[in-house]
């Protein structure tokens, strides 16, 4: 038997997906940072529109991932989106 059927046999679409998904967190939350410190507007740019699409693909993952109830985050209770925004809205009315 080899290595290859091993594999094949241990990892199904489901943790495929699963790890397809977390490197796309991992990715954009990078490119984030790169666009955040970038001095130069042409490379940031680059850097945004990279993380545009990676975030579309990310997206596109999710997607796949709900539809085959693979990925089932829980709702935010009404109560929590609103603590969520009042917070955010005092942060920005601090600045």
């Amino acid at each position: 038997m080899t290595n290859e059927s091993l594999v094949t046999k241990n990892i199904g679409d489901r943790e495929i997906m699963d790890d397809i998904l977390t490197s796309q967190k991992h990715v954009t939350g990078m490119y984030n940072s790169f666009s955040n410190e970038c001095v130069n507007m042409g490379l940031k740019n680059d850097f945004l529109n990279i993380l545009r699409e990676e975030h579309n693909m990310q997206s596109s993952v999710f997607a796949q991932m709900q539809q085959k109830g693979w990925y089932q985050p829980p709702q935010a209770q009404a109560q929590q989106v609103t603590q969520a925004k009042t917070k955010f809205q005092n942060i920005s009315a601090q600045l």
